[in-house]
């Protein structure tokens, strides 16, 4: 009685495309803070912040993946329960209603 979900898988041409999109992005802010006219220590600076960004862009991409998982799960079990409540119940058997 429940209708499963349809999650269709990414295409290999999107996930080779987001990719390259992350490479580039990431190489072509690289080369800027190394060719920016600025000191070393500011450079080094810029090249901590990118990392910083780069994994807490990647921790909460995965955060968010978990949580809608987590939702997907329980949003199966409560329409399971109430399939099964629904299943049971004789809506033509005498005091039902």
């Amino acid at each position: 009685m429940t209708t499963p979900s349809i999650q269709r898988p990414t295409t290999t041409a999107f996930f080779v495309q987001s990719a390259i999109s992350f490479g580039l992005s990431l190489v072509a802010l690289m080369v800027g803070i190394v060719k920016l006219p600025v000191g070393a220590w500011e450079r080094g600076f810029l090249g901590l912040g990118l990392i910083f960004v780069v994994s807490s862009a990647f921790t909460l991409a995965k955060c968010v993946r978990d949580r809608q998982e987590a939702e997907e799960v329980t949003n199966r079990v409560d329409k399971a329960r109430i399939d099964k409540l629904l299943v049971e119940q004789d809506v033509f058997k005498p005091g039902q209603l």
